[in-house]
């Protein structure tokens, strides 16, 4: 049996959680009410209400600090905390004793300007967006069914397990071509430019995707580098990004030709569900039917009738046959009718003709008889007869007027029972 020397000095030996919770009562009563000021990084809401993130200094040190915020004191916030926002902190040094981690309380807190990071964005979005990098009108469509999908990202994350599964379940068809990059580090932007010029230069799908999971803005920097975010723009592929959560938004989102909240809704906004087409066909295939069955159904109609037709054929001969009887008949009895009209017709016409033909023949003689009357008065020999004499130069041209004579011309007369060949000895106006 091993007895301690009784010399041995007398060492108090801790247990684990004693241990913690003698911490925990130094840390309350040393830093029962401080302010600590730094950039929200990681910042969650739980479906409690309770908030936690971490707190980094705004230069850009490395030291961060575990924070939890409860709803109650959530609820009094008057503005929404997010990453990189720079805030001052009201709460107490804590020491969460499950495991023993070091954690801030926060009870209250307040706005301090943006972070670092934080303003960084903003400049280099304002400058991008000056350039036009994130005008609407450099979005391009998409094509309606792409036969291959690029995906860009990393092979070790769980933004490609959830794209594979997403087109696995929505578009089984679809290949997939991966390029692999980092996404996160101070190598990723080298390594997403260089994805991002492969795919473009080798053209064998039909759209990228350029994805990532969740983080915080320093997790999710690589996709707000000005490098990156100028090949973006610069694809000849269409391009959709889903990096981060729905909250995240990058750079990179603003310069794609669609932005997904996630890589699972880029998978399936580059994607029609396989299942919504074959129900489409599918509703096709059924109008098609009804159609189809329809028109075989006018037609079968149409021919039933048709073949009533055709079954009786003596009926049909019959009810020509009295139709050309009855046709006989009428035409039978409409003829002497006919000829006796036309016989009584012409008579009526014979005897108008006897009587309008001697008044007829008076009025044409009358006519002639007027004719003749206004002939013989425009005779000229009868103007002859009554001592006048027609005049003309021997060669058939009248002679009016003194004017065409001269002493010594020959003048030819025509007078009313003969011609003379007269000379002119002078004349007189």
């Amino acid at each position: 049996m091993f007895e301690r020397p009784q010399s041995a000095p007398q060492r108090m030996i801790w247990g684990v959680a004693a241990l913690l919770a003698a911490v925990s009562d130094s840390l309350a009563a040393r830093f029962s009410a401080v302010v600590v000021s730094g950039e929200i990084s990681g910042f969650t809401r739980a479906a409690s209400g309770h908030c936690y993130f971490s707190l980094k200094d705004a230069d850009g040190q490395t030291a961060t600090l575990r924070c939890a915020m409860f709803r109650r004191a959530a609820s009094l916030l008057d503005f929404a905390p997010g990453d990189g926002a720079l805030v001052e902190l009201r709460g107490k040094v804590t020491l969460y004793e499950p495991r023993g981690e070091l954690q801030f309380v926060v009870e209250g807190m307040r706005r301090a300007g943006a972070g670092a990071l934080y303003e960084q964005f903003l400049r280099l979005k304002a400058r991008l967006e000056a350039l036009g990098l994130f005008d609407a009108e450099r979005k391009r469509p998409l094509p309606a069914f792409p036969r291959r999908l690029g995906v860009i990202t990393s092979t070790a994350g769980a933004a490609l397990h959830d794209v594979l599964t997403a087109l696995a379940r929505r578009a089984p068809h679809v290949k997939v071509i991966i390029y692999p990059s980092l996404v996160q580090g101070e190598q990723a932007p080298a390594a997403l430019v260089q994805a991002l010029q492969t795919a473009n230069a080798r053209a064998e799908v039909d759209v990228l995707l350029l994805v990532r999971g969740g983080g915080s803005l320093e997790d999710l920097w690589a996709f707000n580098d000005e490098r990156v975010v100028r090949a973006v723009a610069e694809s000849h592929l269409p391009l959709i990004c889903g990096v981060g959560h729905e909250t995240d938004v990058s750079l990179c989102d603003l310069a794609a030709d669609l932005r997904a909240p996630t890589p699972t809704a880029a998978a399936e906004l580059a994607t029609p569900s396989r299942q919504a087409m074959l129900d489409a066909l599918a509703a096709l295939q059924a109008a098609l039917t009804r159609r189809f069955e329809q028109r075989l159904d006018l037609a079968t109609l149409r021919l039933d009738r048709v073949a009533q037709r055709l079954a009786r054929p003596s009926e049909v001969l019959a009810r020509q046959r009295r139709r050309l009887a009855l046709l006989a008949q009428r035409w039978g009895q409409a003829l002497p009718r006919l000829q006796a009209l036309q016989e009584q017709r012409l008579n009526n016409l014979a005897q108008r003709g006897r009587r309008a033909l001697p008044t007829a023949l008076r009025a044409h003689a009358q006519r002639l008889d007027a004719l003749q009357a206004r002939l013989l008065a425009l005779d000229p020999q009868h103007v002859l007869a009554r001592g006048y004499a027609w005049l003309d130069d021997g060669q058939g041209r009248a002679l009016t007027s003194v004017a065409q004579l001269a002493p010594g011309s020959q003048v030819h007369a025509v007078l009313a029972d003969g011609e003379a060949q007269m000379e002119v000895l002078s004349t007189r106006s």
